[in-house]
């Protein structure tokens, strides 16, 4: 397995990330510092499974760079991913909060570091900071609201439901440019089956908003000059 174990001492940048995610906004220095002391970071390929499935949950993740898909299977046996989530998020908590197997897999879309802290150091954090709670609270109620609006647009047409996935990613994990906001050019196939299309809807979909200079591509990114012009596509 192409893995590599990093200590926080090794890379300097490591210590910044952890403390940049959001769930760490605006807590106390001291309570960081005591809730990270156990973290420890690893290096990951592309396509590499960091989670399967009904495996215990013993940690709590935070990506730190990156970006990973959120997979489970239909009845039929088909591959479903669920989210894409990139640097800053965080992953694993249902299970050590609950107690239970992992519900879904994770796997890397890109080299990815992620750091892993011992969940038993999460619940602590969650039961002694309020603060800590109360992110957690807000990252539920977003995750929520984004699963709401992705099942509101299951009957809407094709451009829409591939609009809202670009606008969903780029309000989750977009970076400001001097050309707008650009997220990862993700493989076809992520795209379809966060949509729910086939793979050959999306690609003429994508082909009919580059045509319109609503995105723009390369090879590694997607870029959306103006998000209020995608977001009036859609129905």
């Amino acid at each position: 397995m192409d893995e590599r174990f990093t200590s926080r001492d090794s890379v300097p940048n490591v210590e910044e990330l952890i403390r940049a995610t959001p769930f760490f906004n605006g807590l106390p220095e001291s309570v960081v510092e005591r809730a990270t002391a156990h973290i420890v970071s690893r290096t990951h390929p592309p396509n590499q499974v960091i989670l399967l499935e009904n495996d215990w949950g013993s940690s709590v993740y935070f990506l730190l760079e990156g970006w990973v898909k959120i997979r489970t299977y239909n009845l039929d046996g088909k591959e479903v991913t669920l989210n894409i989530l990139g640097s800053g998020e965080i992953f694993g908590e249902m299970a050590a909060l609950d107690e239970v197997p992992r519900s879904t897999d994770v796997i890397t879309l890109a080299p990815t570091t992620i750091g892993n802290l011992p969940a038993q150091d999460f619940v602590q954090l969650i039961h002694t900071e309020p603060l800590a709670g109360i992110r957690l609270a807000q990252l539920m109620a977003r995750r929520l609201r984004q699963v709401n609006r992705r099942l509101r647009l299951r009957e809407s047409d094709s451009t829409s439901r591939v609009a809202d996935i670009i606008l969903f990613l780029a309000e989750g994990q977009g970076k400001e440019s001097p050309q707008g906001i650009e997220i990862p050019n993700l493989p076809h196939r992520e795209l379809s089956s966060l949509s729910g299309l086939a793979r050959e809807t999306v690609t003429r979909v994508l082909s009919k908003l580059e045509k319109k200079g609503l995105i723009k591509r390369d090879r590694e990114t997607l870029c959306i000059p103006d998000v209020n012009a995608l977001e009036r596509l859609m129905v």
